[in-house]
């Protein structure tokens, strides 16, 4: 396979630990400009080289070379812009999938009984139940305790108690192996196809793992892209990329119009989420390189 490394390639690692100072040094002789030294070193010593250096990659000319008049400022800049656009993220995945353990929780046992979760031809594809039953004895939560002090289904939980304790991850897989009618259920909430309702579960998952590990959004390219409406609001040109944070950000948007009880937060998220977009990290092409077009407030998913 083209790429795998192999013994042919592979060499021993043999770089040596740089201090802040040497680290401060190595990007000077790459050509950034760094006006005042001991606050660079200063930021090394609280922030690791190399979770900034993704960030540095959108300000080079190529490989190593920065382009010229880089300053450390800019980059740093682009640290602090990726912080807020991570906290924003967060800020609507919480509101989202608090939303979507009650909604799960209702409709299941609205639909199946309290223990319905159990029964694997509840389910399209099999949902093993081994991870929430291992999730339910490490939990602590109070009204956990009371029912395994009391009743003799557990380590099965009502579905909607277990709705509060699982993983977002294992809630993800539950909807995933949901029949069709009850994806479609659930989707009609939020207003889309359950092809697409169940994508974006999935997508939310990952986002939600960046941003748990403190991961760069800005200028990635998503491995795990949300499904796109079949709408002409969701392709070229209002959207040219399903792979960028544009189309993350147009999800979330999306899907807290599901949510009524967050419509004042909604309105809010948006107003702070332009703010920020307005002003961009200073490097090459920032708008494309968070799928962003021209005109992309004008998309419907902000009204």
């Amino acid at each position: 396979m083209s790429g795998t490394p192999n013994s042919l390639t592979l060499r021993s690692f043999n770089k040596p630990w740089l201090s802040c100072a040497d680290q401060v040094r190595l990007l000077e002789s790459r050509g950034m400009v760094i006006a005042n030294r001991a606050q660079a070193e200063e930021f090394f010593a609280h922030v690791n080289y190399y979770r900034l250096s993704g960030y540095c990659l959108a300000f080079e000319q190529s490989r190593h070379t920065f382009a010229p008049g880089t300053s450390f400022e800019a980059v740093r800049y682009a640290y602090e812009f990726d912080w807020s656009l991570r906290d924003l993220l967060n800020e609507a995945l919480e509101v989202i999938e608090v939303d979507l353990r009650a909604a799960t929780a209702h409709h299941f046992g609205k639909q199946y009984g309290a223990f319905g979760h159990t029964v694997n031809g509840n389910f399209y594809k099999f949902f093993d139940l081994t991870k929430i039953r291992d999730e339910t004895t490490r939990s602590s939560e109070p009204f956990v305790q009371h029912f395994r002090a009391t009743y003799l289904e557990y380590p099965d939980l009502p579905v909607w108690t277990v709705t509060e304790i699982m993983s977002f991850g294992t809630l993800s897989k539950m909807i995933n192996s949901m029949h069709r009618r009850d994806q479609i259920a659930l989707a009609t909430r939020y207003g889309q196809f359950h092809s697409v309702f169940v994508s974006w579960a999935h997508h939310m998952l990952y986002i939600r793992n960046l941003c748990a590990h403190h991961a760069r959004v800005w200028d990635r390219a998503w491995p795990i892209k949300p499904i796109l409406p079949r709408d002409p609001a969701w392709a070229p040109p209002l959207l040219p990329q399903g792979d960028r944070v544009m189309a993350t950000l147009l999800v979330l948007a999306s899907m807290l119009k599901g949510c009524p009880t967050a419509t004042s937060f909604r309105i809010q998220w948006i107003s702070r989420i332009k703010n920020l977009l307005a002003k961009p990290p200073a490097c090459k092409d920032p708008l494309f390189r968070m799928g962003l077009t021209a005109k992309w407030f004008e998309h419907p998913a902000w009204r």
